[in-house]
């Protein structure tokens, strides 16, 4: 996937997730294959993910808040995840409400 967060423009092949601590963040998280759709979704603060670029070369990425969020979004969705999926039964009750208005 490509990415552009806080001017940090790039791109990862079959990135592999690592978390260095268990601290996490909660905000509103959205999603181009859903427009107009914004949840406070649960994320891990920290991530460290390593893949490839175009040229086949390892690469380390490491994130934090915003680029944090990025990376495991769009790693989710190369897995056939969508951030809705990742709601806690509150939140998806409060979306489907909202979602039937």
């Amino acid at each position: 996937f490509a990415f552009n967060v806080d001017d940090v423009v790039g791109h990862i092949v079959n990135p592999v997730l690592s978390f260095p601590d268990d601290e996490e963040q909660d905000g509103p998280e959205g999603c181009l294959s859903i427009p107009g759709v914004y949840v406070d979704t649960k994320r891990r603060q920290n991530v460290v993910a390593r893949g490839f670029d175009q040229h086949g070369e390892s690469i380390q990425l490491v994130g934090a808040g915003l680029m944090a969020r990025c990376v495991q979004h769009e790693t989710d969705h190369l897995d056939g995840v969508l951030f809705l999926d990742r709601l806690d039964p509150v939140r998806r009750l409060a979306r489907d409400r909202q979602a039937g208005e």
